[in-house]
């Protein structure tokens, strides 16, 4: 039996999974990596550091069986995160700047205020917002010292994490991203398939420092770091891949994913369909006809809050601790977490925001603020669904889940009742990674869409069971949260001015 290696390098972890035909999970390596926090609002990884541990965690999958049995290589990535390095000596100019990071908020004021707003809205399918790649390409750029006229030369390239990756895994050999990745750069018409001049203008990026675009299911080169020549033959953005890989195949299928952000994406068809309730337009996939298109809600924060409570606050030994905490208390007790840590995503994309924390009283404990904690991602996932709904006239069916916050039955019961929507668990979680891998099987001829969807397996449905009544009342609470969250982006207090 033929398999597919799936290289999956998320924002606070890097892993290698080897999967069988059928999608079952052969051996699986992770190892998280650390992250680098210059200043507040700022995120940065090392991109050295993430290249050197994945390509030594694949090496430890793919050494259980002979690489003659792999197929082919699929790679999904953390999307947004900037990549700038040195075509001939291979290093990276700069730390990576992650999607987290809001430090380019000004220069997408700027790109509003020049009249730019509606053509990103129209062309891209995103929205001025530090969040995507572009603004992150023209920071690097202008902050590195000589960084733009050695660009003008050709002497740079930039990718995301799955190009630097695939630069490096063909030995420079190959420069190359896919749609999905490329439409969440800011900088691509997803409706011409191209790199946009405009954008590119006024940003002033060299079309030469970017990527060749391919479909996301085709060949992207091939590799000899594992032994004998493997191709790699899908790549997909983390949420797209588990977009594929839950075979959300039909328009107005859904899928929610519970990583370090929260991510939901509907399957719109062949047509990109305009947001008009602060969501995004993007490429879903292609596979080498035309592209699906999608619409996103992206929630900057959710698996990160509960690291939050086990790294920064200390409330938490284990992540797995949350679901029992959560558990040995009834209700919140009136507290509300709004884990706004580098602003608010969709649909209130408000960069200045920050976190916040309500109705605390003297009884509080940590078992409700941490089940305050994981019922902020079903409230976020709830505002996300609500301007979907507005969006395409969508009635849902059922919402399909994965990531490792869809392991917490407690927070995955509370989604349904908060949505009033029945919650689909796989059996497998690894949606992500097997819809890289998915994606490659495809090209390389394994199966066919029909043969993928008769893989997906459900472990488990969650029924909601709160009344009307109940539903309402919490998500009001919710809504005064957010709303007093979002009025301190508009507060502006100099430090210099108090003493």
């Amino acid at each position: 039996m033929p398999f597919l290696l799936a290289i999956d390098s998320g924002t606070t972890s890097c892993r290698a999974l080897l999967f069988d035909a059928t999608g079952r999970v052969v051996k699986v390596a992770q190892e998280e990596f650390k992250q680098h926090y210059p200043q507040p609002g700022w995120v940065e990884h090392d991109a050295s550091v993430i290249r050197d541990l994945q390509i030594r965690l694949t090496q430890a999958v793919a050494g259980g069986v002979s690489t003659d049995e792999i197929a082919a290589i699929g790679i999904t990535n953390q999307r947004e995160t900037a990549v700038v390095w040195d075509r001939k000596t291979g290093e990276p100019i700069h730390n990576a700047i992650v999607w987290q990071d809001r430090r380019t908020t000004d220069i997408c004021e700027r790109l509003s205020e020049d009249g730019l707003g509606d053509h990103i809205r129209q062309t891209t399918g995103l929205r001025p917002d530090p969040y995507f790649s572009g603004t992150k390409i023209a920071w690097l750029l202008e902050n590195v010292y000589g960084a733009r006229e050695r660009a003008k030369r050709g002497e740079l390239a930039f990718g995301t994490i799955d190009t630097w990756l695939l630069w490096n895994l063909t030995d420079g050999k190959v420069h190359a991203t896919d749609v999905t990745n490329a439409s969440r750069t800011m900088l691509y018409d997803i409706r011409k398939g191209q790199w946009d001049d405009t954008m590119l203008e006024a940003l002033n990026i060299p079309s030469s420092l970017l990527p060749e675009v391919r479909p996301s299911s085709g060949s992207f080169g091939e590799t000899s770091l594992f032994g004998s020549k493997i191709p790699i033959r899908g790549i997909a953005g983390d949420q797209q891949a588990a977009l594929f890989g839950q075979a959300c195949f039909e328009p107005g299928m859904a899928k929610n994913t519970y990583g370090t952000g929260c991510f939901m994406l509907l399957n719109t068809g062949c047509e990109p369909v305009h947001s008009e309730n602060g969501l995004l337009t993007t490429i879903a996939w292609d596979i080498g006809e035309s592209p699906v298109y999608a619409l996103e809600g992206s929630v900057f924060v959710a698996g990160a809050a509960i690291q939050w409570l086990r790294d920064e606050m200390g409330l938490l030994k284990d992540s797995a601790e949350s679901e029992q905490l959560a558990l040995s208390v009834e209700s919140t007790d009136g507290v509300y977490v709004v884990p706004a840590f580098v602003g608010l995503g969709a649909p209130y994309w408000e960069p200045n925001a920050r976190g916040a924390i309500f109705g605390l009283s003297r009884g509080s404990t940590r078992a409700h603020l941490v089940r305050a904690t994981l019922e902020a991602l079903a409230y976020q996932t709830r505002d996300v669904l609500d301007a979907m709904a507005a969006d395409a006239d969508l009635l849902l069916a059922n919402l399909r889940v994965d990531g490792g916050a869809a392991l917490n039955s407690f927070l995955m019961q509370f989604q349904a009742d908060i949505l009033n929507v029945p919650v689909e668990r796989p059996t497998s979680v690894e949606t992500t990674a097997w819809g890289a891998a998915a994606l490659a099987g495809l090209s390389a001829g394994l199966f066919d869409l029909d043969g993928l969807a008769g893989l997906r397996h459900v472990d488990r449905e969650f029924e909601p069971k709160m009344y009307e009544r109940k539903r309402s009342k919490l998500y009001a609470g919710w809504e005064r949260a957010v709303e007093a969250a979002r009025s301190w982006a508009s507060t502006d207090i100099d430090d210099n001015q108090i003493s």
